[in-house]
């Protein structure tokens, strides 16, 4: 499936189970027609790396994820060598008496021991056309990582020493997202075109709900929403994304929960807040009036 609109965009990933709004439609869109890497920034669990797996789902292209972590750098990202199936052929090659040592380096800088990471796979051609190319967090890697990257993504092109450039016959669909825990260099953003994707707002969050967890009943799916939006006005270290309402819900519904109650909140803390002193806050009289807000809330609608 192509998607030649921003309405079919909205449709394309709608059928994937992911609900976004037309800002995020367009941007998405406006990516595929130029060819851009799209730079998506936001908090965690508000569905960055969701909507690149919905797009691979619904184009019908490979997902190829990059995750970036404190000290990646270009090999890890690119290439590594095989280096335990090349020892074993140079001891095959001296047990056989082999003297061809010029051959035998061919042969172990060859295609057969090369193993290919993330930017190098995005690279390749495919029978189901360009993959997607999810660069992941970037936020956790540092300027040289990023500075590399800024060159790859200008010509879709990787250097291997030992075998030459490869260049991608057709670029990836290259979606890069951050959690802002630092600032990325503006030359890299500029190469992309930028969204920050916030939490939704109620009625948003309740379609999410909707399509990720169809089983909750509809009274059920607007307590949670109103309560979990009730919680990120608090002070909390983490305030819970959409992916922790999505989690709570399941756990609600692997409990036959009908409602929302204090009780109910209290034993199931852990599927929304993931730190002891968030959870702590939460006990005793602080889960009810939240509640309590959250369906006033509710019925003043």
């Amino acid at each position: 499936m192509q998607a030649q609109s921003i309405e079919q965009v909205q449709e394309l990933l709608s059928a994937q189970g992911y609900v976004c709004g037309r800002a995020l439609a367009t941007v998405v869109f406006l990516s595929l027609k130029l060819g851009r890497p799209l730079f998506l920034e936001g908090e965690a669990g508000t569905g960055k790396t969701e909507i690149a797996k919905a797009l691979a789902a619904g184009l019908g292209r490979r997902l190829i994820r990059l995750q970036c972590y404190e000290g990646l750098d270009a090999a890890s990202a690119v290439y590594e060598w095989n280096f335990a199936a090349q020892m074993v052929a140079i001891r095959t090659a001296e047990a056989a008496g082999s003297a061809d040592r010029a051959a035998l380096q061919n042969e172990l800088f060859s295609a057969d021991y090369l193993i290919e990471r993330p930017l190098l796979q995005a690279m390749r051609p495919d029978e189901h056309g360009a993959p997607v190319l999810l660069i992941d967090e970037l936020d956790r890697t540092d300027e040289p990582f990023e500075a590399f990257l800024l060159e790859a993504l200008s010509d879709f092109q990787v250097t291997i020493p030992e075998l030459g450039t490869i260049q991608a016959p057709e670029p990836p669909i290259v979606i890069l997202t951050s959690n802002r825990t630092r600032e990325v260099h503006d030359a890299l953003k500029r190469r992309c075109l930028y969204h920050w994707v916030d939490y939704p707002d109620f009625t948003r969050e309740v379609e999410i709900l909707n399509a990720r967890a169809p089983e909750a009943s509809t009274q059920l799916s607007r307590e949670i929403v109103a309560f979990v939006q009730a919680l990120r006005t608090e002070d909390l270290f983490k305030k819970p994304g959409v992916a922790e309402t999505i989690d709570w819900a399941n756990c609600l519904l692997a409990l036959d929960v009908i409602a929302l109650s204090p009780e109910v909140i209290a034993d199931t803390l852990g599927a929304i807040l993931k730190y002891q002193d968030d959870i702590a806050r939460l006990h005793g009289s602080e889960a009810k009036r939240i509640l309590d807000e959250a369906k006033a809330s509710l019925d003043a609608a």
